[in-house]
């Protein structure tokens, strides 16, 4: 089982130094608000995927008086088979993020990311079912890279997503001004080459969530509506008809300044009974949906790359009404992987075996 064994924390946020063993299942870490629960968590998340959930600029992650941090994880894999644990050390100096991997330097970020699948449920994924397609992308995405890694492709879809972005940025900037149809056709023809093979991941992406996330529906919802998830591409997956649309959207694009088709607006379109569910759903059901969404995030993970994700809730409890929380902590129980998560009420956590409880004040943590 794919765990977190050891969490050694310098320099981070509001957290004091420390090393802190993790349990291989359950870790509840408990406290009032503003103490670095959070904080835990956005360091398993960091030095798991070297990106934080919290902020795009790790300089944010540096305590204060402070010029530089270090988050250093040991980690067992079951992967590695009877090899030694895995240990993975991120820090950060000014602006500079530097990753090892048992010493080493990885090939790729990417490449660092994947070696250790996490899942996040913190209280801002609600917007998933609620929000803008954005954080839809963001989760198409993370399972189309994973799904990907199964035949060493994971990096180059990584690849896809930088070079269409960067393209798409070349493109916006020649339509702004007097440009040559010759030098825009080179965009888009590295737009539709990249954009193809990222429609084509994130459809295979929502083939592997649906049915996982509407089978954990039915679970907790308990409603007769039928959920339906399916991808919403903005473009076609050829490419020849790819480059074609972009061409004729130029004067359309060069109005609006940006391009009006592609990759970059897809969505994974959610219905319930037949509607958006943006419009019609509860707030108990929206709930239910974006829980829903993160177990057949976790399952379509774990089939991709045949390991338990690490799984970090951010005091979820709060978000959740008693029937939704009981099916979450039902979900947990069935599954095997470690999780480890946070809350200002321990008792609404309802997890009774292979337990581990901490106190986080004042950024110092201690097993309870």
């Amino acid at each position: 089982m794919l765990s977190l064994r050891e969490l050694e924390v310098r320099g981070f946020r509001n957290l004091a130094p420390q090393r802190i063993s993790l349990g291989a299942r359950f870790n509840v870490f408990a406290g009032e608000n503003g103490q670095g629960k959070t904080n835990l968590l956005e360091a398993i998340y960091l030095v798991s995927t070297s990106r934080s959930f919290r902020t795009a600029s790790l300089a944010d992650c540096v305590a204060h008086g402070s010029d530089s941090a270090r988050v250093r994880a040991v980690i067992e894999d079951p992967r590695l088979g009877d090899g030694p644990p895995r240990e993975q050390i991120l820090a950060i100096a000014g602006t500079r993020r530097t990753v090892t991997s048992d010493g080493k330097r990885p090939r790729t970020l990417a490449t660092y990311a994947l070696a250790t699948p996490v899942v996040l449920f913190e209280p801002a994924s609600l917007v998933l079912s609620q929000g803008g397609a954005t954080e839809r992308r963001k989760l198409m995405d993370r399972v189309a890279v994973h799904l990907a890694a199964r035949y060493g492709g994971g990096e180059s879809l990584v690849h896809d997503a930088e070079r269409y972005r960067r393209a798409h940025q070349q493109r916006k900037r020649a339509l702004e001004g007097r440009y040559d149809s010759r030098t825009v056709a080179s965009f888009e023809r590295v737009m539709a080459e990249h954009g193809s093979r990222i429609i084509r991941a994130r459809r295979e992406a929502v083939t592997a969530l649906s049915g996982h996330c509407v089978a954990s529906f039915r679970r907790i919802a308990m409603t007769p509506l039928e959920l339906v998830v399916a991808y919403a591409p903005r473009g076609p997956e050829d490419v020849e008809e790819l480059a074609a649309l972009f061409a004729s959207r130029r004067e359309e694009d060069a109005r609006r300044g940006s391009a009006t088709r592609g990759p970059h607006l897809d969505d994974l379109a959610i219905t319930l009974g037949g509607h958006d569910a943006r419009r019609v759903a509860s707030q108990g059901q929206h709930r239910a949906i974006v829980l829903a969404l993160k177990s057949a995030e976790l399952e379509a993970i774990r089939e991709a790359r045949d390991v338990e994700p690490v799984m970090l809730l951010d005091d979820v409890s709060s978000e959740l009404d008693a029937t939704r929380n009981a099916a979450l902590f039902e979900l947990l129980h069935a599954r095997q992987g470690q999780v480890v998560l946070t809350t200002t009420r321990p008792e609404l956590i309802g997890l009774t075996s292979d337990r581990r409880d901490f106190r986080v004040v004042s950024g110092r943590c201690e097993p309870r």
